[in-house]
């Protein structure tokens, strides 16, 4: 095993635990609070707080170099290359309504650049993992390779995002653009979105207004399924506006559809 492989047999096994105590939360009520108070809506859960808590406690413990960038609790700041992201609950709003599109996120980072990502989902038993090359699925205990739908058409295309608020006046009209052009559009999924891209069900995801957290762990697994993942300047996405594509042309013409 290559030292990539370990740290994700690591992670595996850190988001199986930590992964219990949102499953534990999930429809059973708890607390929910509002981060941003009277200016808007942006819930937190007592079960962000305890997976994100968790998973930086066993982090700590196997690797007390390494740093953390957490959605929660902000940055650890280490003494290594390597350093972990952290978003415990992608998908918080849906978490809260009791929809299962929402999932656990761990990426593990090299001199700032994402090697490998996770995204677990333990109310469905679903953990999805990739290294840039290569990309799983892990269900019911049976691990099996997840690739792309590589002869996606744009015409033929499925195009996902979460949510139309996450785009400006301007940049919600491109999206239509986009959506325009497609077989089938749909809002909704967070993270979700990303992995059913990677498992060949969906063509091409496009946000914008994204969080290091949201990002950075998912890039991996669609590069690792085959899929192309870049920010308007074709660079590996940090935060903000994200484009992903089962390939390089579809993610071409669907950057061409709308303008940018």
């Amino acid at each position: 095993m290559s030292e990539v492989d370990d740290y994700l047999a690591f992670a595996h096994d850190v988001l199986a635990d930590a992964g219990t105590i949102a499953a534990r939360h999930f429809r059973g009520g708890g607390g929910v609070d509002n981060k941003r108070g009277a200016g808007g809506y942006d819930p937190v859960t007592e079960a962000d707080r305890g997976v994100e808590a968790r998973i930086r406690e066993r982090i700590t413990d196997r690797f007390p170099d390494h740093g953390i960038v957490g959605e929660e609790y902000g940055v650890t700041t280490g003494h290594s290359p390597w350093s972990w992201i952290v978003d415990p609950i992608d998908g918080t709003r849906a978490f809260v309504m009791g929809l299962p599109v929402w999932g656990c996120l761990l990426g593990l980072l090299r001199d700032g650049e994402p090697l490998a990502g996770l995204m677990h989902q333990p109310v469905l038993d679903e953990t999805f993992s990739g290294d840039g090359e290569h990309a799983w699925i892990v269900r019911g205990g049976q691990r099996r390779r997840i690739r792309v739908r590589a002869e996606a058409s744009l015409e033929d295309g499925i195009l996902v995002a979460t949510h139309p608020e996450m785009f400006n006046t301007a940049d919600l009209a491109r999206y239509d653009a986009l959506a325009s052009r497609v077989r089938l559009m749909r809002y909704g999924g967070d993270c979700y979105n990303y992995c059913l891209l990677a498992h060949g069900l969906v063509d091409i995801v496009v946000e914008d207004r994204l969080k290091p957290y949201d990002i950075q762990p998912l890039v991996p697994i669609v590069r690792g399924a085959g899929g192309v993942v870049t920010d308007d300047a074709g660079e590996t996405p940090r935060e903000g506006f994200v484009v992903a594509a089962a390939s390089r042309d579809l993610h071409r013409q669907a950057l061409e559809a709308m303008g940018r």
